[in-house]
């Protein structure tokens, strides 16, 4: 398990100070990405920076939440399809073939 480092952070003006295994790099990358969809938030006519960051994080949330559920039916699809197959080998194999 990798080391907790303590790191700062500026988000939408706000310094904090944070303490994760993720790199630094990697932090910045998350937090550009949440400025970005803020940003976009405000543009589109949202004036409050709590509220547009308030939908951003709901936005994101959901994304998440379809992500897992397409994630999910990939699984029981793949799953699905495996067992069609066994059962395709199963008639087509002779019975006992290792004996």
């Amino acid at each position: 398990m990798a080391e907790r480092a303590r790191g700062e952070l500026t988000l939408l003006v706000q310094h904090l100070t944070i303490r994760t295994e993720a790199s630094p790099e990697y932090v910045r990358t998350l937090a550009t990405y949440i400025e970005e969809r803020v940003a976009r938030l405000r543009q589109s006519g949202g004036r409050d920076t709590l509220m547009a960051l308030t939908l951003a994080t709901l936005d994101i949330a959901d994304e998440l939440f379809r992500a897992r559920d397409d994630r999910t039916r990939q699984q029981e699809d793949v799953g699905a399809r495996l067992g069609a197959l066994t059962a395709l080998l199963d008639e087509v194999l002779p019975g006992d073939a290792g004996t």
